[in-house]
């Protein structure tokens, strides 16, 4: 195992750019379990804290070293370790990404469901978070495509959790307990993905309309019918623009101010027919001034532009983004709220997400403001913000976690009793609290 006592900067920084570096005494490059494990006993006997890294694409500044922690980089365990088809199952370690698992699974029958907007990020990172995606709607999240995992506890031991069976009535299930605790309870390192047959056909839409009103009908009337759309997102121009001039491709011409971009799915013709016509039709019915069915080429450039809003937000200068989640009714009555607050601190924004599970993301971008004015802003809208998620019986956080950026805010969305239970949880399991101390909680 690779251990660096001169830590790169590259490091001491994650995808937030946080205005300084943090602070670690040293990095280790395991390429096995084995080798996790025995670094993370010497750090135990040591009483020195460890840091997990994935591919440094989470937005919440989870993985900010601090204090001369150790780092521990899961960039080198990237190994692809089987297919097993008879349990429609993909073996990897937790540093292999989701453009890796892409292309492996390309000329098979099969495709892993999960679908973030960063393709850059490993696997390990996307179940530190529990992350969403675009499909999530109909295949889950992150949790429901993880059949079982090993993962290292703070003590050096290790355990395999989850398993091949489809129901499990034994004993505490412990494999949701590690996915999306953010790598302060153990550190995961080989997990058994499951797979999902690719359906024969597929075909994506653009349904436009004169306002947000239109989309959140909409919205309801696909989500409680029979139609099951594979992905449904809600694209607005401020978050078009950013991406549109980042990749130099301009979307399809659709009339309107506001757009729910759709994907549909079948294994019969007929069948993708009357999903199209079906959710057309309910588009319509709920304002749409205008549907287009997208080509093969068209639709490839189309969620390309959905996957690079972020990155053209990013390239556009500071920002800050946001990914709360409330009820599926509530969800443009969030926009609507992002954009009044916006207008109130005269900031611009930004609107993209997942139109079918009621997650936002909201991003509030960095003009001429000094450095004080830009934090004081930043302070101010999430003061208003988020205690009008948490009155809407929303949540802090739906796919990027707590980290460093939202811990302050935890206590709008969990009270003082359930604080407990995750510190009693976080004691049993690492009583010295050497793993990614100060994330997500006190």
């Amino acid at each position: 195992m690779e251990i660096e006592k001169t830590v790169a900067d590259k490091y001491l920084k994650t995808y937030m750019a946080e205005d300084e570096p943090g602070s670690a005494a040293l990095i280790a490059f395991p390429t096995s379990t084995e080798e996790v494990a025995e670094f993370v006993k010497k750090a135990d006997a040591e009483n020195k804290t460890v840091i997990t890294i994935g591919r440094q694409t989470g937005l919440t500044s989870a993985t900010y070293p601090q204090n001369d922690a150790w780092l521990i980089s899961m960039e080198k365990m990237d190994k692809i370790l089987s297919l097993d088809e008879q349990t429609l199952t993909l073996n990897v370690q937790a540093g292999v990404t989701l453009f890796q698992i892409r292309d492996f699974l390309a000329e098979t029958p099969y495709f892993y469901a999960p679908d973030p907007g960063n393709k850059n990020a490993s696997v390990g990172g996307n179940a530190s978070t529990n992350a969403g995606g675009m499909r999530a709607i109909k295949y889950g999240v992150t949790r429901d495509n993880i059949r079982g995992y090993d993962v290292v506890l703070a003590s050096g031991e290790t355990i395999h959790v989850g398993s091949l069976n489809k129901k499990d009535a034994t004993a505490y299930d412990l494999k949701d307990l590690f996915i999306g605790a953010e790598g302060t309870l153990g550190i995961i390192t080989e997990m058994q993905l499951k797979l999902t047959a690719k359906p024969a056909y597929e075909k994506s839409l653009i349904m436009g309309f004169e306002s947000l009103d239109g989309v959140s009908n909409a919205i309801f009337e696909v989500v409680k019918s029979p139609v099951q759309p594979i992905a449904l997102e809600l694209l607005e121009e401020s978050g078009i623009h950013y991406s549109e001039k980042f990749i130099n491709k301009k979307m399809p011409e659709v009339k309107g101010e506001a757009f729910l971009l759709a994907t549909v799915a079948d294994n019969a013709a007929d069948g993708l027919a009357f999903q199209l016509q079906a959710i057309q039709a309910l588009g319509k019915k709920a304002g749409a001034i205008e549907t287009r069915e997208l080509s093969e080429t068209e639709a490839k450039e189309m969620w390309e532009i959905r996957d690079n809003i972020l990155n053209g937000i990013v390239n556009n200068g500071d920002w800050k983004m946001y990914d709360p989640v409330v009820p599926n009714h509530l969800f443009t009555d969030l926009v609507q709220e992002g954009k009044r607050l916006g207008a109130k601190y005269n900031v611009q924004t930004g609107f993209f997400g997942h139109a079918g599970d009621g997650n936002i993301h909201i991003c509030v971008l960095r003009e001429d403001q000094t450095d004080e004015e830009w934090e004081k802003l930043k302070e101010d809208y999430e003061n208003d913000l988020f205690p009008y998620v948490a009155k809407q019986g929303g949540l802090l956080s739906a796919e990027h976690g707590v980290g460093l950026e939202k811990k302050e805010y935890l206590p709008y969305f969990k009270d003082e009793a359930y604080l407990n239970v995750l510190r009693s949880i976080k004691k049993a399991l690492d009583p010295k609290g050497l793993l990614n101390p100060g994330k997500m909680f006190d």
